[in-house]
């Protein structure tokens, strides 16, 4: 496993304000190169998704994806890395949740593979508290689309397209921890063509959230 960074005590703070902290460098070197070829060798069980979200206003899926449950049969390194008691630490650190890796065997880790012109996640609220999202590939300029886009205590998606919106870039080996449940947020369209931004997504939660059933979204995401 990893040996992850240590980060700023300051972070548990900055994450409480905005909903969304960003980690970078927290796979470098034969760690990220490792999670880079595990996930293109994966990429190829995913399916291609191309359709309007309707329990989420309509917002567009254009990706290829790929479920926690077969990924799970598939790939020994990607649990081993969502329950890695070091990593865990970090993320309680940093949320002050008492998390685990989240119940739902569909959506406790899904790969999202956008490569295609105009590939976008639309808005979306998840169903689980925390998002970690791992990047091993990502556009190089912020020009190209592929940006996170995001608001904090969110009142609805509509905020994604008022002054409140909030834009962050990533590269290859960042990652991010998003406060999923109540943040706001969507991937803007990659801008032309030969761009890839490819990520490891894994839902933690914590014991209130008891529920095993598949969502509706992430059953037409992911199922």
């Amino acid at each position: 496993m990893p040996v992850w960074p240590v980060y700023s005590e300051e972070l548990p703070g900055r994450f409480a304000r905005d909903g969304y902290l960003r980690l970078p460098g927290l796979l470098t070197g034969q760690d990220l190169a490792e999670l880079k070829a595990e996930l293109r060798r994966l990429e190829g069980l995913g399916k291609r998704r191309d359709f309007a979200m309707a329990c989420m206003d309509g917002s567009p899926r254009r990706m290829t994806t790929l479920g926690g449950h077969v990924i799970a049969a598939e790939s020994e390194l990607i649990p081993q890395l969502a329950t890695d008691t070091a990593l865990l630490g970090l993320l309680r650190h940093i949320s002050r949740l008492e998390i685990s890796l989240a119940p739902d065997p569909v959506e406790r880790f899904v790969v999202n593979v956008l490569h295609q012109e105009s590939d976008t996640h639309g808005a979306h609220v998840d169903d689980y508290q925390l998002a970690l999202v791992l990047f091993t590939e990502a556009p190089a300029s912020p020009d190209d689309g592929g940006l996170l886009e995001y608001v904090p205590h969110a009142s609805g998606l509509d905020q994604l397209v008022t002054s409140a919106a909030r834009r962050a870039h990533h590269a290859p080996g960042d990652a991010y921890l998003l406060r999923a449940d109540t943040t706001a947020h969507r991937v803007t369209p990659l801008r032309r063509p030969g761009l890839r931004r490819t990520v490891l997504n894994i839902a933690y939660a914590t014991a209130c959230q008891e529920h095993t059933a598949t969502a509706p979204s992430a059953a037409l995401l992911y199922g």
